[in-house]
C-alpha cells in the first residue's frame, strides 16, 4: 500500500472542535506518515532560550485528517508502526507556574535543557547521563463530541494524552464522533517518564508512521480512548483528580471483563483488583490521566467478542 505523507506544513491545531476542517481526506485503511513539529515550534534551541509562560498556541497537532467513512459510534485504530526523530536533539524545559512540583521553592523556573541525540541514535544525553531513546506521541486525537479542548487538555477525544504507551508497536483506538473521525497528532518526545514531571519530556520533531483501520459496530461501545500493547489492553481516562480519572479508568476495565467473560459487574470488579493495574500516564497537565493495564491472558478482543 502506498504511504501518504502529511506535513505540519500543510496544517496544525490547537483546539480539538467538533467541526474541524480537514487538510487532507484518506480511505479508511490508509497508510500515513505524518510529520510534527516540536511542541515549542523551535523555540528553544539552546539552554539560553527559556520559556516565560505557556504559549497561548502550543502542542501544535499536525492535521486534521478525514478518514474516509469513519461515522459516529465506529472506532478509529491507529496503529503506531514508527516514530522517527529528526532533529539531533531534544528539549526539556520548567515553565513557572506548571509542572508537578511548580510552587517548590527549591524548582528554577523557567530553565531549558537541551538533550543531544547520540551518533547511534539510540540514546540522549543529560548532562552526561545516557537515556534510551523511547519516542512518544503526547497529543493525539479526533474531534470530539461536543465542546472545545485545546492541545494541552486531554478528554474522551484523546488529545494530550502524555501516555508512555503511544509509542511504536502499539495500537491506540479512539471511539469516533463526528463524520471522518478528524485524526490529528503532534508534540512527541524522544524519551519521557509516566508522569510527565515537570511538564515536558524531551520535545523533539518527528516522522510518525501510522496504519489506519474503522472497525464498524464495534462488539463493545468505546467511549475514550483504549489503548492495545503485545501484552495489555489499556483503558485511558483523565479527570479533574487522580481519584476521579482511576474510578473513570477502572469503571472501563470493568465494562470490558464484564462484557469478556459475561460477569456482572461485581464480579467483574473483582476481577479487575486481581489482574489490572493502574498506571499513571501524566499529572502536570489541566487534567490528569490515568490507564487501567489488563493482560491479554484475561481479555482478548473487545471489539470481536464472538
Amino acid at each position: 500500500m502506498e504511504r501518504r505523507a502529511v506535513s505540519a506544513t500543510d496544517g496544525v491545531i490547537y483546539d480539538f472542535t467538533p467541526d474541524l476542517e480537514a487538510i487532507h481526506s484518506v480511505d479508511a485503511d490508509a497508510a500515513l506518515t505524518i510529520e510534527t513539529l516540536d511542541s515549542l515550534e523551535g523555540a528553544v534551541q539552546s539552554e539560553d532560550d527559556v520559556v516565560e509562560s505557556i504559549p497561548e498556541e502550543v502542542n501544535a497537532a499536525t492535521g486534521p485528517i478525514e478518514v474516509e467513512a469513519a461515522s459516529p459510534g465506529d472506532v478509529l485504530a491507529v496503529e503506531i508502526e514508527e516514530i522517527r526523530i529528526v532533529e539531533d536533539a531534544g528539549r526539556v524545559i520548567t515553565i513557572e507556574g506548571f509542572g508537578l512540583l511548580a510552587d517548590d521553592e527549591d524548582i528554577e523556573a523557567p530553565r531549558s535543557k537541551m538533550t543531544p541525540l547520540e551518533e547511534s541514535g539510540t540514546a540522549i544525553t543529560f548532562e552526561g547521563l545516557e537515556i534510551p531513546v523511547d519516542p512518544v506521541i503526547g497529543t493525539i486525537g479526533v474531534a470530539p463530541a461536543e465542546g472545545s479542548y485545546d492541545t494541552l487538555v486531554p478528554h474522551d477525544h484523546g488529545g494530550n494524552l502524555d501516555t508512555t504507551d503511544v509509542t511504536a508497536g502499539n495500537t491506540i483506538y479512539f471511539p469516533v464522533f463526528q463524520e471522518g473521525a478528524m485524526l490529528a497528532m503532534g508534540d512527541c518526545k524522544i524519551a519521557m517518564a509516566d508522569g510527565e514531571m515537570c511538564g515536558t519530556g524531551a520535545e523533539v520533531a518527528t516522522e510518525i508512521d501510522v496504519s489506519l483501520e474503522v472497525i464498524e459496530e464495534p462488539a463493545f461501545d468505546l467511549e475514550r480512548p483504549l489503548i492495545e500493547t503485545p501484552d495489555a489492553w489499556k483503558p485511558i481516562a483523565s479527570a479533574e483528580s487522580m481519584l476521579e480519572a482511576c474510578k473513570i479508568a477502572n469503571k472501563d476495565a470493568v465494562e470490558l471483563l464484564a462484557a469478556e467473560h459475561e460477569f456482572d459487574a461485581t464480579e467483574a470488579h473483582m476481577l479487575s483488583s486481581l489482574v489490572g493495574g493502574l498506571e499513571i500516564s501524566q499529572v502536570v497537565d489541566p487534567l490528569v490521566t490515568v490507564r487501567n493495564a489488563i493482560p491479554k491472558d484475561y481479555l482478548s478482543d473487545p471489539f470481536d467478542l464472538e
